[in-house]
Formats: structure tokens, C-alpha cells, sequence
């Protein structure tokens, strides 16, 4: 997306002119990596060998292990120092959710509690609301959820019905709020409600005040170590002083922080589909058939190393959409209007990557679980819980089909008002063919949906291609069986925006026997 020069941060995104480089997971430092690396041995050594007794929500266990994650600061990575965090970046933050996050029920717990129930507090906070929450959650010893959904009220987020009244003082809050993640263990909510079933407002609700009260555990297909229930408000009565930010302006709560969450749920996917890689080439190489290594076959190879390029393209658009976050923070951030405005800059490019990355998820741990065949579909390989895990991914922090909807309308919005070009920039043909779908200015939602298809695939190409740039090596390989998939991709979607058929470019040549040898060497993501 093209902002003006006088107000964007540096370093303004797609249909821009073509950056020289972008930030890639090569340039953290090595203080971000020996935070990473933390939190990876914090996966490995502290989730992962208990992933069956979380699964059955042993009592006590998952604050216990948040409580581990806080006391190494895993929890407040992107807090503010002054209330327990750490200051760091949205960008480091997020890798190290993506290496947290190799078992789906404990990512979920500890990326609502160190994530998107943290995020409204910390952007739009007061300074006593921030001194009085922040250090507890940073630390670990409290956990944090995040209240919007209802029972009839889902991606119309803004026709809740949970109403807020101030009576003598205080607020009283009546509604029921649904999929609250952390329910069982959280002990503080982000609420929204309505002011006298009006404005929509935010609301910070401690677990224990009077009328506060959770109901049975969902029993769902995945993440069953996580807890998932309903908070209900029965004239429950919090402080005059827990309303959070302008009455009325809840929307810049909730959404701002969806924003944040949506690019943090990405790199939140990219680590299950991490994990299902390194099994997926392990157990290839262990599986003996007609003599040899499933890994030698053909059509495994091509499993393997299309998983490596679909992991390579999303991790490319993922931090470097990180980075630009990041620099719209150090530009705007530190005031409440600032803070704001730096979470909802690149709204757009949060959405692309949620989208994208966890669609790359579910193709890359489906095709993981294929590797494993008969097997793959029992619960005595690890595979089958990635399977079921993964697939709330498409679903929660706003489905995908609300995310493509968001994508492309405010896209077009903001190219109406002058913030924004829908020109493509002309640097790919993928480029050229999104300027030219929304161009059309779709409205009916199957049009919509392509067209922000064709800006996701132009702007994971585009970062793919900088990054195989500035990488060298295997990064040109993985670009090279991205941009086949990608292209092919890119086809289909122009023909459901425009009606009109295209014809492909010539398919790049890749060595896929090397590729795949390449992933098991690496048991995962080739570096």
C-alpha cells in the first residue's frame, strides 16, 4: 500500500515503488536470537514433553508454565519497560510466539495472555490502568483473555449486546461473551460492551468481582489443552475507573488490537507448521518402502520442498511486515492518538499475512500428515494434533472470509481518499494483474475475496523475491517453486475477479530432489 510521504513511517509498503531490501529473519540480531532461542528451548524442554497431560488440562499446569515463560520475560516482550515489559518490538515478539508456538494449546494460551489481552491495556491505557495491570501479566502471574465475540455477534463485532450502565459509581455489565480463550485460567478480561446499549466502550474485568462467571469448557476438535468458554456478566460491577480509553471509541480498542493479534496469529501458525515439517521429513527418512526411504520418491520430494517455499514466502511477508509495525511505532507510538494510529497503518498487510500464513499452515501440516499415511491418521504420531490444532487458525482473530472482505474495502477506501494507490507498481506480473482486478472496483464479495487474494500473492511474491535477493543460496530455489505456485494461483484468482482468463508465464526450473534433501537436513526450514 502507498501512503504519503508526509505521514508515513519509513519504509511505506505494496504497490509502492519496489524497496531496495526488507527486513528478514536473518537480520535480528544476536541479542533477538538468544531470546529466540529461549523461547525455542522453553518449547522443547518445558511444552512439548508434557503435551499429553496438557491436552487433558491438568490443573494447574498451564499458569504454571506461563508463570516459567514470565519469569524469562517471555511474556511482556513487547510491554513497556516502565510496567514489566520489555520494550522490544512487535517483530521480535512475534518470532518468538512463532517458536512458542510448537504446540498449538499452549500457544494459544500464552499468545492471548502476553499478546492481544495485553495489547488494548498497553496502547490505550492510562497510566494508573497500565501501573495497576501490566506488571502481573508481564510477569506471568496473572493471565489475560479477550472478550468481544457473542453468541450472535461474530464478525459483526459492533452488534454486541452486552450493555454497560454507571450506577453509583461503578459500571455494572450484563451480556455473555463467546470463544473466550483463557477463560479457565484468566484474571483479567478486555471487554466490550455498550454504554447504555449505545457506544461501544472497552472494559478491563478482574475474574473476581461480583456477577463474574465462567461457564462449562467448550469441547472442541483442537487445542483441547487450552481453555475455551463463555464469560458471563450477570450485573457483574467493576470500578468507575476500568473503563478503558473513550466511551464510544471501543472499536479502536478492539480492533487496533486485532490488528496487532492478526500479524502475531501469523507467526503464531508458522510455528506448528515448523514442527509438522521437521516430522514430516524425519519419518520420511525413517519410512522404508520397496527397498528405500520414502524420501527418495518423487512425490514426496515435491511435498517437502513445496512446504519449504510456502514456509520461506510467508516468513518473508510476515517480517517484513513486521518491521514496517515496528517503524510506524518508533515514528508515532508513545501517545494514545500515536499509538493508534501506528497500530491501523498497515492494517492491510496484518490481514494479508494472517490470511496467508494460516492457509500455508493448513497446506503444509495436511501435507505432513500425507507423509505419514495410515499412520498419520492415528493419535500415536504427533502429527494427528497439528492436523486438528491447526484448523481454528482460518477461523478466530476474524475468519479469513472477513479478513479478505477487510482487505480489499479498505484498500479501496483508502485509495478513494488519497492514502493509498491501487496502481500496481508493475514489478511482477501478479502485480500487474491485482492493479488490474481492483482497477474494476469490485463490490459483490466473490470478487472482493479474489481480488484480495491477487494483493496477498503480489505482496508475498514481492517479499519471496527480496529476500531470495538479499539470502543468495536456497533462497533463490524456494522463490523460484514459490513463484510456480504462486503465479498459477494468482490465475485463478483474476479469472473469479475479472471473468477474463490469463496465460501463464513459464514455470521456473527447480531442482525439487535437492530442495527436499534440504529439508531434512535441516528437519524443517531451510536456512
Amino acid at each position: 500500500m502507498q501512503t504519503s510521504a508526509s505521514t508515513a513511517p519509513k519504509g511505506a509498503s505494496f504497490f509502492s515503488e519496489t524497496p531496495d531490501r526488507i527486513f528478514t529473519v536473518e537480520d535480528f540480531s544476536s541479542d533477538d536470537r538468544l531470546m529466540i532461542e529461549t523461547a525455542e528451548q522453553f518449547s522443547r524442554n518445558e511444552v512439548m514433553p508434557h503435551v499429553e497431560v496438557i491436552d487433558k488440562q491438568e490443573d494447574g499446569l498451564m499458569p504454571k508454565l506461563i508463570k516459567k515463560a514470565g519469569e524469562l520475560g517471555l511474556c511482556g516482550v513487547d510491554a513497556p519497560e516502565a510496567h514489566g515489559g520489555l520494550g522490544l518490538g512487535k517483530n521480535l515478539a512475534a518470532r518468538i510466539l512463532e517458536f512458542m508456538s510448537l504446540n498449538g494449546s499452549f500457544s494459544v494460551t500464552y499468545g492471548i495472555t502476553s499478546g492481544i489481552s495485553q495489547v488494548g491495556l498497553a496502547l490505550f491505557g492510562t497510566e494508573e490502568q497500565k501501573a495497576k495491570y501490566l506488571p502481573s501479566l508481564t510477569a506471568g502471574e496473572t493471565i489475560g483473555a479477550y472478550a468481544l465475540s457473542e453468541p450472535n455477534s461474530g464478525s459483526d463485532a459492533l452488534s454486541a449486546t452486552t450493555r454497560a450502565e454507571l450506577v453509583n459509581g461503578q459500571w455494572k455489565l450484563n451480556g455473555t461473551k463467546m470463544w473466550i480463550s483463557n477463560a479457565k485460567w484468566a484474571d483479567l478480561f478486555l471487554v466490550m460492551a455498550k454504554i447504555d446499549g449505545e457506544k461501544f466502550s472497552a472494559f478491563l474485568v478482574e475474574r473476581d468481582r461480583p456477577g463474574v462467571s465462567i461457564s462449562r469448557e467448550e469441547h472442541k476438535l483442537g487445542l483441547k489443552g487450552s481453555s475455551t468458554a463463555r464469560l458471563v456478566l450477570e450485573d457483574a460491577l467493576i470500578p468507575e475507573d476500568n473503563r478503558l480509553y473513550q466511551p464510544g471509541l471501543g472499536h479502536h480498542v478492539a480492533f487496533n488490537a486485532l490488528n496487532i493479534g492478526r500479524f502475531k496469529l501469523a507467526s503464531m501458525s508458522m510455528g506448528p507448521a515448523r514442527d509438522a515439517m521437521g516430522l514430516a521429513a524425519a519419518y520420511t527418512d525413517d519410512r522404508k518402502q520397496f527397498g528405500q526411504s520414502i524420501s527418495n520418491f518423487g512425490l514426496i520430494q515435491k511435498k517437502l520442498a513445496t512446504m519449504a517455499a510456502l514456509y520461506f514466502a510467508t516468513e518473508a511477508m510476515v517480517y517484513r511486515t513486521g518491521a514496517l509495525i515496528d517503524s510506524a511505532f518508533e515514528t508515532w507510538g508513545g501517545t494514545i492518538d500515536g499509538n493508534r494510529k501506528a497500530s491501523e497503518e498497515y492494517a492491510i498487510e496484518c490481514s494479508a499475512c494472517k490470511v496467508f500464513a494460516t492457509e500455508a499452515e493448513a497446506w503444509i501440516v495436511d501435507e505432513a500428515l500425507q507423509c505419514y499415511g495410515g499412520y498419520g491418521f492415528t493419535e500415536e504420531f504427533p502429527i494427528a494434533r497439528h492436523y486438528r490444532d491447526a484448523r481454528v487458525s482460518r477461523i478466530y482473530e476474524g475468519t479469513n472470509e472477513i479478513n479478505r472482505i477487510f482487505l480489499a474495502d479498505r484498500l479501496m477506501r483508502w485509495a478513494k481518499d488519497g492514502r493509498a494507490s491501487v496502481t500496481a507498481a508493475g514489478d511482477s506480473w501478479i502485480s500487474e494483474l491485482a492493479g488490474k482486478a481492483l482497477a474494476t472496483k469490485p463490490t459483490d464479495q466473490i470478487r472482493v475475496g479474489a481480488c484480495s487474494d491477487l494483493v496477498m500473492l503480489a505482496y508475498a511474491e514481492q517479499s519471496a523475491r527480496l529476500r531470495a535477493a538479499q539470502m543468495g543460496g536456497a533462497g533463490a530455489a524456494m522463490y523460484d517453486l514459490f513463484l510456480n505456485v504462486a503465479n498459477a494461483r494468482a490465475a485463478e484468482a483474476y479469472q473469479w475477479a475479472t471473468g477474463e482468463s490469463v496465460v501463464l508465464p513459464a514455470a521456473k526450473s527447480v531442482d525439487v530432489a535437492e530442495l527436499a534433501r534440504r529439508v531434512a537436513e535441516c528437519r524443517g526450514p531451510v536456512r
